[in-house]
């Protein structure tokens, strides 16, 4: 019988060990979305992949906005030709973008996503876009004044920017946030995101629109657009700048890393911040 009560002690000691060692997640879970607790542990991950996501579709949406005030197609601007050809024509161009320098983008970041890692993608594709926009917008009243109406290397500077769009932050950023956060919390800290990505499309959209439309007549100008044009490019470099340095200073490295370590980063925070060793040793 003695042999019997030790082995039954023995397994409600294990049993018990085993329940101790369920509490932590069951602590971690104790707190609630947009509390101070969760803020302090994921709030830097929120705000970093919410503002990549953000500065990437300003640039990207209004890079395609201006796609049709860029280039012409014929010796007549866009806008004095046929509504219908006018439009099969920037849809024509778009499709040549996509083919030659988005879709290849897409692929590049396939190949090289768990070789570089997210956040250097992420980097080198914001940087490579500041520096093509700082060397497409510097000079391009210059390129419209001396009437390059048709300037191929100005439209393989233009491909580059979707190009390292794509092998860079707008790939990045849709997976960035589906590996920084926890299971329970993972969906909604992507939605939010998104969320703010899209409002990024709707700021450089309404944004550019403001800017590039014809305020007042020609004043003896040839191109009266490019200026204008000039400067959204210099603007749109600057936001890749700050994407580089949101990136840089706020956004955690993903590559390598279980979905399941996130859960163990919240436990090991969690148990560290109550300073309490779960079984102190005498």
């Amino acid at each position: 019988m003695q042999k019997v009560m030790s082995v039954s002690m023995s397994q409600v000691a294990e049993d018990t060990l085993s329940e101790t060692l369920e509490l932590p997640p069951s602590t971690s879970s104790s707190y609630k979305l947009f509390s101070r607790r969760f803020f302090s542990l994921h709030g830097r991950d929120l705000f970093a992949a919410s503002a990549n996501w953000f500065l990437v579709d300003v640039v990207f949406y209004t890079s395609n906005l201006l796609l049709s005030q860029i280039f012409s197609f014929s010796n007549k601007p866009l806008n004095s030709t046929n509504v219908y050809d006018s439009a099969f024509e920037v849809a024509k161009l778009a499709a040549i973008v996509a083919a030659c320098s988005t879709i290849p983008g897409y692929w590049f970041t396939v190949y090289f996503i768990d070789r570089i890692g997210r956040v250097k993608i992420q980097l080198m594709g914001f940087f490579c876009m500041a520096v093509v926009y700082l060397v497409a917008g510097v000079p391009y009243s210059w390129y419209w004044s001396k009437h390059e109406k048709t300037n191929k290397g100005f439209m393989v500077l233009y491909g580059l920017i979707f190009f390292f769009s794509n092998f860079g932050p707008n790939t990045t950023t849709f997976i960035i946030p589906a590996e920084l956060f926890p299971a329970r919390f993972r969906s909604t800290c992507h939605g939010i995101s998104g969320a703010a990505g899209k409002f990024g499309a709707i700021v450089g959209t309404v944004g550019f629109l403001w800017a590039t439309q014809h305020e007042e007549e020609d004043k003896g100008e040839v191109f009266p657009e490019a200026r204008r044009v000039r400067i959204a490019f210099l603007i749109l470099g600057a936001v890749c700048i700050a994407g580089v340095l949101v990136t840089y200073f706020y956004t955690r490295e993903t590559m390598g890393r279980s979905l399941e370590e996130n859960e163990e980063d919240e436990i090991d925070s969690t148990c560290a911040s109550s300073g309490n060793e779960l079984f102190p040793i005498e």
